[in-house]
């Protein structure tokens, strides 16, 4: 396998009435105001944001809230958190949702800890950023794996891009998984994240590294197979906690960088649908989905064993040539997404079939204008992005 260096150092509170030691541990950190943030009304609507208000007051811990992070999560937000934060010597963010609420408080830490900084211009690295203020999450949605990753992403409403950025200053400190906060997530939301999730491990499944890496892969392998089990179990009953806890943890793992131990990103299809949720604003994991079945088939063919090595292992296949095996596993997957609910074209997206002209501009945003390739399974110039769009709308 590859060499690697590997840190993580969030730490992890996990079970039933995990997110009760929050206020402990904010202590801990030598907290004295706490910036909180979160997405919708469902925080509240739980009863769980005025839980975390009465636990932060009984710890003596001053805070401000700060609520309507949407899906896609917008840079406006970020910058008006920030000024707030600043405004009331904030010096920690607490964000109590799923992926789009911890991005945002990564990307809110990161501008509080910069003052000077336009936090744009770090995403889009024109600043370097070296130093962020302590940050932790209390998840409720399994599916980012935001909680304990290195990544986060944010979407400009003015230029109509969605960009991701990778820094070790993007792990948070610590993330509260209480998989009975999940219970009340629609069944639609549920098969979203665990697609998230696999998508997560399938990037990091698929790329050009050849050496042998054994545990790496059957990790993988193994995680895909546990999420895939759960995710039916939990569109049958959403308050199945042994099933709910295995789509959280699994989360978790998916996107912490232990599934590219050895090996590496590729991350082209969450390149090819941040535009397009960034265009249209779909919903994350269901722009993957969409286009996941086109890249495959575009692809394959530069290591078709390595698809029926997948194919092998999560489905079975096992007859044919390795290119027979790596269609069938393509279509095996496509099926499944189909199964729990996932579109598989773009059509699916209820965004209409795209214009010629539309393609076009989303290749050139995904490649700079043809002066970049994304991924390494096989690198993408701009007449292959436009090649697995076209494939994918319909």
């Amino acid at each position: 396998m590859q060499s690697f260096t590997y840190h993580c150092p969030t730490e992890i509170i996990f079970g039933r009435g995990a997110e009760n030691a929050v206020a402990e541990k904010l202590r801990a950190f030598g907290t004295t105001r706490v910036l909180i943030l979160y997405g919708g009304g469902s925080a509240e609507r739980s009863g769980l944001l005025s839980r975390v208000e009465k636990d932060l007051t009984s710890a003596g811990l001053a805070f401000l809230v700060m609520g309507g992070i949407r899906p896609n999560p917008r840079v406006s937000f970020v910058r008006e958190a920030i000024r707030e934060g600043i405004a009331a010597d904030v010096n920690f963010v607490l964000a109590v949702g799923g992926g789009s609420v911890i991005d945002s408080a990564k990307a809110v830490a990161h501008g509080i800890a910069n003052p000077t900084v336009d936090i744009w211009d770090i995403w889009t690295r024109k600043v370097e950023i070296t130093k962020t203020m302590p940050f932790g999450s209390i998840l409720t949605i399994p599916a980012a794996g935001s909680e304990t990753s290195d990544s986060a992403v944010l979407t400009n409403e003015d230029t109509g891009r969605k960009l991701g950025l990778n820094t070790p200053l993007n792990r948070p400190v610590f993330a509260f998984m209480n998989p009975a906060l999940a219970f009340t997530l629609p069944r639609e939301q549920i098969a979203a994240g665990a697609s998230d999730i696999m998508m997560h491990t399938m990037e990091r499944y698929f790329t050009s590294v050849k050496e042998t890496n054994l545990f790496t892969d059957r990790m993988s392998e193994q995680l895909l197979l546990t999420v895939m089990e759960s995710v039916k179990r939990l569109l049958v009953s959403r308050k199945d906690y042994d099933a709910m806890s295995e789509l959280m943890y699994c989360g978790s793992v998916s996107h912490c960088g232990l599934t590219e131990l050895g090996r590496m990103k590729d991350f082209s299809v969450h390149k090819l649908g941040h535009e397009l949720s960034a265009r249209c604003d779909a919903t994350h994991a269901m722009t993957l989905t969409a286009l996941w079945g086109s890249w495959a088939r575009y692809v394959y063919k530069y290591d078709p064993a390595r698809f029926a090595q997948f194919g092998a292992a999560i489905f079975g296949v096992d007859a044919g040539t390795d290119e027979e095996r790596a269609r069938a596993c393509i279509r095996h997957m496509e099926e499944f997404f189909t199964e729990i609910g996932m579109p598989i074209s773009l059509g699916g997206l209820d965004i209409g079939q795209l214009s010629k002209g539309t393609i076009e501009e989303l290749a050139c945003a995904v490649t700079a204008n043809d002066t970049i390739q994304i991924g390494n399974f096989h690198p993408l110039s701009r007449a292959d992005v436009i090649a697995i769009y076209d494939m994918a709308n319909h």
